[in-house]
This record gives C-alpha cells, sequence and structure tokens, in this order.
C-alpha cells in the first residue's frame, strides 16, 4: 500500500470515501439525508481548491492503483477561511441558517475524516494512515494532531487511543456530541 499526497483527478474516489465518516454531518450541511445529493455536495467540494474538504487537503491510500483509503486534514488555524466556500454554498442552496461551530481551532492539524472503502475495511488501513500521518506531523514537524470522535464510535476512539491520542474536551458540531482528541510530542 502507497499513501500520498491527493490529486484533483483523485476527488471522485475521495468524495465517497470521506462521505462514510460523515453522512450524517453532511445531512446536517445539506437540510436532507439523500446520499446521492450529499456525494455531490463532497464531490464539489473535494473537486474545488481553498476549501477544507478540497484534495488540496487530503491523502490517499492506493493499493494496485484502487484509491482504498483517505483522509482530510487541514492547519487548524485556517479553519474559518477554509469553511467561508461551505458555509456560502449551504447558506446560498440549502439553509440560509447555516452557521456551524468550528470544530478545530489554531495549535492543532485537524484531521477532519478519515474512511476506508468498505471491501477493504478491517485490514489495517485506517490505522497504517493514522500512523502516517502521526509519523509526518507530529514526529518529523513537531505539530499536534487533533480529530473528533463521536461518542457512539467506541471502535475509533479505541484505535485512537491506542495510537497515542488523548481525550482534551468535548465538542458540538451541528448539534452531535463529539470528544476532542489529540496526540503530540
Amino acid at each position: 500500500m502507497n499513501i500520498r499526497k491527493a490529486e484533483k483527478s483523485d476527488s471522485k474516489y475521495i468524495a465517497p470515501i470521506l462521505l462514510l465518516a460523515m453522512e450524517d454531518i453532511i445531512y446536517k450541511f445539506i437540510a436532507k439525508e439523500d446520499y446521492a445529493s450529499a456525494k455531490d455536495f463532497l464531490q464539489y467540494f473535494v473537486e474545488s481548491e481553498n476549501n477544507q474538504y478540497s484534495y488540496q487537503n487530503c491523502f490517499v491510500a492506493e493499493e494496485n492503483s484502487e484509491i482504498i483509503g483517505a483522509v482530510n486534514i487541514y492547519n487548524g488555524a485556517d479553519i474559518e477561511e477554509l469553511r467561508a466556500p461551505i458555509v456560502e454554498y449551504v447558506r446560498k442552496h440549502h439553509n440560509p441558517e447555516f452557521d456551524p461551530e468550528l470544530e478545530t481551532r489554531a495549535g492543532e492539524y485537524y484531521i477532519d475524516s478519515l474512511g476506508v472503502n468498505p471491501k477493504h475495511q478491517g485490514k489495517g488501513i485506517g490505522s497504517q494512515l493514522l500512523q502516517f500521518l502521526i509519523d509526518k506531523y507530529v514526529h518529523k514537524n513537531k505539530e499536534v494532531l487533533g480529530l473528533l470522535v463521536e461518542e457512539d464510535n467506541p471502535s475509533a476512539k479505541k484505535l485512537y487511543l491506542k495510537l497515542g491520542f488523548k481525550v482534551v474536551g468535548n465538542k458540538t458540531l451541528v448539534k452531535k456530541n463529539l470528544e476532542h482528541l489529540q496526540i503530540k510530542n
């Protein structure tokens, strides 16, 4: 397996993989539970530049020329700038009152979402993507990595804790209660 920076041409593969990790949140963004609309929404932003979901902020796991996993990460200090195009789009097309909480802030590189193709789940790909990020950001660049985990996802939390993440607080995002975890050198 190879982990590499995503390219624009990867977008159509990245969007459905990342949607696995954030389907409920995207449904809240677009104000309806429609998978095709959520995938189209996410793919639009993955293909676009200068927003939080852009391919520019993604790494992909690739095996036999197939993208089998993806992770979206960016500097928390940039959240307002990166989120602005999404907020503007959602307010214009879906929900004029849309005003999501900021899930990250300056002081951490934020793992927004991570997903693995269902045909490849259970093979340690998510762990390898996380270990890649820990090596790159924490060990090599001395940065703090942060992420949010849903309270009703104990298996993900167990993995994060096993890799060295620590609970540093709680957050709410579109009315979902989440735990904030970080790892630092």
